[in-house]
């Protein structure tokens, strides 16, 4: 009986593992979501979302996005992108990140990336009130614009977790909601082979890759990403152009 013991303990452990990855996959949400497939259906006087390089309805398309920046290695991130001719998405947290390197979000800006918002301290939004759900938004949707000129349309809950309340807030303030379906769970590696190799085995026709570019082993690996999914004839879009002609609604939430 005793020799059974650690073999259920693992077979336990095994399965919240698999259970917290397919969270980390899919994102934890506990509201209906919409596919980039679905929002591409669209039809009629709405259905004006610009295309990008390619029609998605037609071509191999993945979004790259980026969270919780920028930071001190967004500029080389930049670099990078613009050398590969590759647009991506940046949900930009706003304290210490937003307010710490306006230059940087100045530039992901005018470089063609779509901003969006990844709230002001990344707290989980489930966990929080209306009111500071509303906050956590807005604050982060000032500094942009302030920025920018320009109020973000896009959202990301941090972790994924939205709800109800979450969705309610978003669509007062015009954010659509945008989880992911690639993770190379970056925050616990610096092993830039690794994250390469984690978002290479995951992605798909229509995939929402979620990375981070505030971990010293993500950048560096992103060269190596864009080549590779490049040669498996990848187009790569943001998320509105993933989208298009369909356009984010906001309140939504979009997840492949």
């Amino acid at each position: 009986m005793r020799r059974n013991k650690p073999a259920i303990r693992g077979g336990v452990a095994a399965l919240a593992a698999a259970a917290a990855l397919a969270l980390t996959l899919s994102g934890c949400t506990s509201v209906d979501t919409t596919s980039p497939k679905t929002a591409r259906a669209q039809d009629g006087p709405g259905a004006d979302g610009k295309f990008g390089p390619v029609d998605c309805r037609e071509a191999k398309c993945v979004a790259l996005t980026f969270d919780a920046g920028p930071g001190k290695d967004t500029p080389r991130l930049l670099d990078i992108l613009k050398e590969k001719k590759v647009h991506a998405t940046f949900f930009l947290l706003g304290k210490n990140h937003v307010v710490r390197y306006p230059d940087v979000v100045r530039r992901i800006a005018e470089e063609g990336h779509e901003v969006a918002n990844h709230t002001w301290t990344h707290p989980r939004l489930t966990d929080k009130n209306e009111s500071e759900i509303r906050d956590e938004l807005k604050r982060t949707q000032d500094a942009i614009e302030k920025i920018t000129g320009r109020r973000p349309t896009l959202m990301r809950p941090p972790q994924g977790r939205t709800d109800d309340e979450v969705t309610k807030v978003s669509k007062e303030l015009g954010l659509a909601q945008v989880l992911w379906s690639v993770t190379a769970k970056d925050y616990q590696t610096t092993d830039s082979d690794l994250i390469e190799e984690r978002v290479l085995e995951q992605v798909d026709k229509d995939g929402i890759i979620l990375l981070h570019d505030i971990y010293r082993g993500t950048v560096p690996a992103v060269p190596g990403i864009i080549d590779e999914l490049k040669k498996r004839g990848y187009t790569f879009v943001t998320v509105p152009q993933l989208l298009a002609p369909g356009v984010a609604e906001p309140g939504t939430v979009y997840r492949p």
